[in-house]
């Protein structure tokens, strides 16, 4: 029997929407030369799309069409939204790899354990695969990094809150749902990993606090640490032991004494 531990990656391995994502989009427009700058509140509404051209793609009304003088063709759409993602993704990795966006508690941590253990690790994300590798690489290290899969981006046809990541990652990693567990952030993220029958735990980031977890094995502050507990916001089965999620929390959750 195979275990696997299952990283989501935007505000998982570190809280990269506020620092990361956000200020790339608004550089990303203005080198384009769209007079468009998201605030921090537009886009708590925004990640509810999953993907990045997604929520590029959704900006392009009738009305911001014309205003912009863009191209009604959907194909030039679809082509120019490319164009932009690529140098929004550009943008992302050069404020990643400034070092500027710390790893969330634990994530280290576990990833080691979980290893030790036996465990496969692997991220799997609706962002581009340029920018989970450049995430995982700061958070983990590159020699922890490389014992991880990823999948990523455009390589499922319909991305997160559907479950086609989750199905592709089990598959690809010969482990069964059952076998498994899911770090999430964000109600989207828990609704695409319990559609893939997976447990999962969910730690909260920057926009996800009110998000519905309703499903979720835990949801914590974070993963914590042995010297900085995580804080417990619901753990109906009593699961959380400790200060912190470890690889005795990963047995339990999946029904395991070890």
């Amino acid at each position: 029997m195979r275990n696997a531990l299952i990283f989501d990656c935007d505000g998982v391995l570190a809280d990269t929407e506020k620092h990361g994502h956000l200020p790339a989009f608004n550089r990303t427009f203005k080198e384009v030369g769209l007079q468009v700058q998201w605030s921090s509140e537009e886009y708590a509404e925004r990640i509810k799309i999953g993907g990045g051209k997604e929520r590029m793609q959704d900006m392009l009304t009738s009305d911001f069409v014309a205003e912009h003088n863009l191209s009604t063709d959907v194909e030039e759409q679809r082509a120019m939204v490319a164009r932009w993602h690529a140098v929004k993704t550009r943008h992302y990795t050069e404020l990643i790899s400034a070092g500027t966006i710390p790893a969330r508690p634990g994530v280290r941590r576990l990833a080691e354990e979980a290893l030790k253990a036996g465990w496969s690790l692997a991220v799997a994300s609706t962002s581009a695969e340029v920018s989970v590798r450049a995430v995982l690489e700061t958070v983990v290290g590159l020699d922890m990094a490389d014992h991880f899969e990823v999948f990523a981006g455009d390589v499922v046809p319909q991305k997160k809150p559907w479950p086609d990541i989750y199905l592709l990652a089990l598959d690809r990693l010969g482990v069964q749902a059952s076998d498994a567990v899911v770090v999430e952030d964000s109600g989207i993220g828990l609704r695409a990993a319990r559609a893939a029958d997976l447990r999962t735990i969910v730690t909260i980031s920057s926009y996800t606090a009110h998000d519905d977890m309703e499903g979720a094995a835990l949801v914590l502050s974070d993963l914590g640490e042995p010297d900085s507990p995580a804080q417990v916001i619901d753990d109906p089965e009593g699961l959380l032991q400790g200060s912190c999620v470890d690889i005795g929390t990963l047995w339990r959750i999946l029904g395991t004494d070890r």
